[in-house]
């Protein structure tokens, strides 16, 4: 079970079948993150990748504050269903496209496709810290992000990351949320083709 904090189903009680083995990011942090994001975007006009989306928490929380375009990502059949029932539910299934299949394929699949203002990715906790590391490096170096964008990892507080795109690490209990910026040779490309 876990709730729409803000925007248009604002304390919308979500209940997820008592089989799924998921963990949503919790209130207390979901709340401090929107506030940061909500800080530097308009939410209404962005578009988001939402990586391991498992049911939804993330989606749904972007989805009910206005944002239009959000790609879900997400490997478990039962969740993307679960998702996609939930949205038509609300009304929301225009506003999220969900793709069934593992992130670091994806990834390697969509690269150059389309970019984001927002990328989150809330990948298992017992994920080895190296595939952190790889899943930063596909989000960074395939233009997933925006030259304003943002790529946002939640992960177990205990886990550090030593990056030259790390921004910023926020904690919440057991559960911190790392920032990473786009990298500069795309800034310098952007420039360089409006120039």
């Amino acid at each position: 079970m876990y709730r729409i904090i803000s925007g248009k189903w604002k304390a919308k009680k979500i209940a997820a079948p008592k089989h799924f083995d998921v963990r949503p990011t919790t209130d207390f942090a979901k709340e401090a993150l929107f506030s940061i994001l909500e800080n530097t975007y308009d939410m209404q006009s962005i578009s988001v990748l939402d990586l391991f989306a498992g049911i939804g928490s993330i989606t749904l929380e972007f989805a009910s504050r206005g944002c239009s375009d959000i790609t879900s990502v997400e490997m478990n059949p039962k969740h993307t269903s679960f998702i996609n029932s939930t949205a038509s539910e609300l009304d929301m299934s225009l506003q999220i496209s969900t793709q069934r299949g593992d992130v670091f394929d994806w990834l390697k699949k969509f690269r150059n496709n389309k970019s984001y203002e927002i990328v989150f990715s809330d990948a298992p906790f017992e994920m080895e810290e190296k595939k952190y590391y790889e899943l930063i490096s596909l989000v960074l170096n395939n233009k997933y992000l925006k030259e304003n964008g943002i790529l946002v990892v939640e992960h177990q507080s205990r886990l550090k990351f030593d990056h030259p795109n790390f921004v910023d690490t926020r904690k919440y209990g057991n559960v911190s949320f790392s920032f990473f910026k786009p990298n500069e040779e795309q800034q310098k490309d952007i420039d360089h083709q409006e120039n």
